[in-house]
């Protein structure tokens, strides 16, 4: 193996969530008065963090969002994750994989450490990810396209950024990544690989991982 740390994304990367919560982002963003289609909300906000909704919605608009509108969001989400939510095909055996081979891994998510949380306990993915492997968005305060939260992964991870690569999905995601230092390989499955800019390498199916990080 040649990187002495594998950082993944979470959403769209560990658990296939994208779809679910842009449909409920799409669907309450047009609830307030915001019109927002799916494909707009993947476009706008995948990878990112929710301080980046409030931010466009309030440039574009002049009008702020409720004050509770990221605890309804959530709620809606995470209720939305007990009925629907799975792990994506395949990344058990390459987080199998890894821990065979003494690679560390971990999670640093533009989500909070709640969502990433009710997430892996849902899928079953906890048993992979104790806390001192989990990183989010809330710990730095800036979300990707920001490099911080990669680079305080690889911090707290004991590991120098030229070392890391990160598994990526999203445009904003990549960008964090090659923002950091880091090699980056960007995740097909949602994202065609002309959207996901400098990536190092991409793949479509997760068991292609693997060989793409030996």
């Amino acid at each position: 193996m040649r990187y002495d740390l594998v950082i993944f994304d979470n959403d769209g990367v560990l658990v296939d969530s994208e779809s679910i919560s842009n449909r409920l982002l799409a669907g309450y963003l047009t609830e307030l008065g915001h019109p927002t289609s799916y494909e707009e909300s993947i476009r706008d906000y995948m990878g990112s963090a929710m301080h980046r909704v409030h931010e466009l919605v309030l440039e574009r608009t002049g009008r702020r969002l409720p004050e509770k509108f990221d605890d309804v969001f959530h709620g809606r989400v995470f209720a939305a994750f007990e009925r629907e939510l799975e792990p994506v095909d395949g990344v058990v055996d390459v987080l199998q994989k890894l821990a065979a081979d003494g690679v560390p891994y971990c999670v640093a998510s533009s989500g909070s450490h709640e969502r990433i949380r009710v997430g892996h306990r849902t899928t079953g993915l906890d048993r992979w990810f104790d806390e001192g492997r989990v990183f989010s968005a809330e710990d730095v305060g800036r979300g990707k396209p920001a490099p911080d939260l990669f680079l305080y992964a690889a911090e707290r991870m004991g590991v120098a950024a030229e070392r890391c690569v990160v598994v990526e999905d999203s445009p904003l995601g990549v960008q964090a990544a090659v923002a950091a230092g880091m090699d980056v390989y960007g995740f097909t499955a949602m994202t065609p690989a002309a959207k996901l800019g400098k990536a190092s390498g991409h793949f479509e199916g997760m068991r292609e991982l693997v060989s793409l990080l030996s």
